[in-house]
């Protein structure tokens, strides 16, 4: 396979997965802005959108873990296909049904993403695919405008999401009738992904090697590079578990219930939080350029983090959502990096693996969190804690990383 061109010269199927990612994550923004305010509405507490939120993302991480490690051999293009399907299938059940146990086993088995950010099988295969698509050098450059096209899709979906239910409160709808008509529109956008990956040819699929499919089964895909993935996956789970403390539909609610916005409102503040972490973005391959890939990393993500802590100290809302928006302004510079460093770090049939084991520890790691988070937004006098317990946890995530990895130094780094 001949590695592509940049960006100005994406082929068909580089341009297909980027489709793909911004179909994807408007749904997700759009599903983000209500689903907290959904579940709360139908009268669960604090502890039942916890637990389902908790088991939701364990549930993904159990199906995403299966998929991306037998992607190179039952076919990258029919994972994502049935993952678009888990899409629809939960956004169908949430409308359906506002029975709890119903919810829950729907939520566990389907794709719902209660963050905003990526869920299910699909980042790990399609990194692996625009990995072989491009050649190494551009690969962090490239992993940068997928990071951006994200998010530009998450901050519409969360900008016309909170529109849409606003709307239909304001003429009369029930705030969980508003919120499921939000709903409907996350299962369309699993019919709309289902129907790109169909377009994306076989290209993007890695031929087998006779022989590899035992270390496959053995070690999750991983051979000369498993002890670095798993070192990776382990710091990668305490980032994500500090992350699912301050997922966007705890923002959202904790801004509702601190100074009262209105969907529409919390809308506007998504969009604009994820529009500028999208264009931080795209300093990445800069900077890494310059720096280095995990000094890039680190060193973008302290002061974001210190950020963070700040948010519920400030005494009125446009300080509040001021530091959120610098916050983000500067959050995500370590993300195409860090995709890129899993990539140049392991050997070109590792891929899927290394990008699957470590996007399920980030789950998982994610799927923690709401169990405590919740209860304590719901609370009466800790609500503002979870932004101080996410950002003192990424910050001893980013210290872990620096002193652990700082001597591995990737290809080309």
């Amino acid at each position: 396979m001949t590695p592509r061109g940049n960006c100005a010269t994406l082929d068909r199927d580089v341009a297909l997965l980027f489709a793909s990612r911004a179909v994807r994550m408007f749904g997700y923004g759009f599903l983000a802005v209500v689903l907290v305010l959904y579940l709360d509405a139908l009268g669960f507490s604090g502890g039942e959108v916890g637990l389902l939120l908790a088991l939701t993302l364990l549930g993904d991480a159990a199906v995403s873990l299966w998929l991306t490690t037998h992607a190179d051999r039952i076919g990258r293009r029919r994972v994502l296909i049935a993952g678009a399907g888990l899409m629809l299938a939960a956004g169908l059940a949430f409308v359906a049904t506002p029975i709890y146990a119903v919810l829950v086993v729907c939520a566990t088995i389907g794709v719902i993403s209660p963050s905003g950010n990526e869920v299910g099988p699909f980042l790990a295969v399609e990194q692996a695919a625009l990995s072989q698509l491009v050649e190494p050098a551009r690969r962090t450059s490239l992993f940068a405008w997928y990071q951006l096209a994200g998010a530009f899709a998450t901050a519409a979906g969360s900008a016309v999401a909170g529109i849409l239910a606003q709307i239909a409160i304001g003429r009369g709808a029930s705030p969980p009738d508003a919120y499921r008509l939000v709903i409907v529109g996350y299962a369309l956008a699993g019919i709309a992904l289902g129907l790109v990956f169909s377009r994306v040819s076989a290209r993007i699929e890695v031929p087998l090697r006779e022989g590899a499919d035992e270390p496959i089964r053995t070690h999750l895909g991983l051979h000369r590079s498993s002890g670095a993935v798993l070192g990776l996956a382990g710091l990668f789970a305490l980032d994500a578990f500090a992350g699912g403390f301050v997922i966007q539909s705890f923002i959202a609610f904790w801004f509702q219930q601190r100074f009262g916005l209105d969907p529409a409102a919390l809308g506007v503040l998504l969009f604009g939080a994820n529009l500028l972490a999208g264009i931080s973005a795209l300093a990445a391959g800069w900077l890494a350029a310059r720096f280095g890939l995990l000094r890039t990393m680190v060193f973008t993500h302290l002061p974001s983090n210190i950020l963070l802590l700040l948010v519920p100290f400030m005494p009125t809302l446009a300080l509040a959502a001021g530091v959120l928006l610098l916050r983000f302004s500067i959050s995500q510079m370590d993300v195409p990096t860090r995709q890129s460093y899993t990539m140049a770090i392991v050997a070109p049939d590792e891929r899927s693996a290394a990008a699957g084991v470590t996007g399920i520890a980030r789950s998982l790691g994610l799927a923690a969190a709401p169990l405590i988070a919740g209860p304590l937004f719901l609370s009466a006098t800790l609500t503002g804690a979870p932004f101080v317990i996410s950002g003192t946890l990424k910050i001893v995530y980013d210290l872990l990383l620096y002193r652990g990895f700082r001597s591995r130094r990737a290809a080309g780094d």
